[in-house]
């Protein structure tokens, strides 16, 4: 691959963008290889947890404006590239059972700021520089950024970040954006450990949680509870329980 590097190493997928000269600025080719990259990671039968993360003290400075080219920026419908590259991506990453993990070690701005918030978790380097810069070249949050921050972090501060904010990893603690300050390596210890499919239902029905009635979150419990029920690892760890 062009500009990523990907790499499969004690059950854990490591995704790291690598287009250092524009701090990974993300283009089109970068847009097909992460989304080979979180396709292969998420049928390998290897992997169990998938990290993205970027090298050279950036995650990502978001999209590639100099890729578009200045005579085209007037016939240029920002929709249909959407449609073509982050929409596609993150789709598929919400799609994803295996717990994704964004290791943000420096600058994450604009769209690369929003993959990061598309992961199920989020670790920063206590000086990452983060903001969702789209006002800045009078642009709207996008890449799912609409969809993840508000509920990450409130409508409120979701709106006081959208305006372009920039804010450090710190900051970025202590607002619940992310899940801690360093790199996630105990974390992806245990992520290793959580049991197939029970990981992946958990993670369906808490975001269905947010948005469906009492009644029919209940009834995705009951669903998802009969699959896991049926599964060889619950099976295996209440015999492994009684057996004690």
């Amino acid at each position: 691959m062009e500009t990523i590097h990907y790499q499969v190493e004690d059950r854990v997928a490591k995704i790291q963008m690598m287009r250092t000269d524009v701090k990974n600025a993300i283009n089109e080719t970068m847009h097909k290889e992460l989304y080979e990259a979180f396709r292969k990671a998420s049928i390998d039968d290897e992997v169990s947890v998938i990290m993205l993360t970027g090298t050279a003290g950036s995650f990502s400075s978001g999209a590639d404006l100099k890729s578009i080219p200045v005579e085209d920026m007037e016939t240029f419908d920002h929709g249909d590239y959407l449609e073509r590259t982050y929409n596609r991506l993150l789709l598929l990453m919400e799609e994803i059972t295996k717990p994704t993990v964004a290791f943000i070690n420096g600058t994450a701005v604009g769209a690369g700021l929003s993959l990061a918030l598309a992961c199920d978790f989020r670790y920063a380097v206590y000086d990452a520089k983060l903001a969702l810069s789209f006002m800045q070249i009078g642009l709207t949050p996008d890449a799912g950024a609409s969809y993840f921050l508000p509920r990450i972090v409130g409508l409120a501060k979701a709106l006081e970040l959208g305006t372009g904010k920039h804010f450090s990893g710190e900051e970025a603690y202590h607002l619940g954006l992310v899940n801690g300050i360093g790199e996630p390596s105990e974390l992806i210890e245990q992520l290793k450990l959580m049991p197939v499919p029970a990981y992946g239902l958990m993670k369906q029905n808490m975001k269905f949680g947010m948005s469906g009635s009492l009644q029919d979150v209940l009834e995705a419990e009951t669903s998802g509870q009969r699959v896991a029920g049926k599964s060889e690892q619950h099976i295996e760890a209440v015999s492994t329980f009684l057996k004690k």
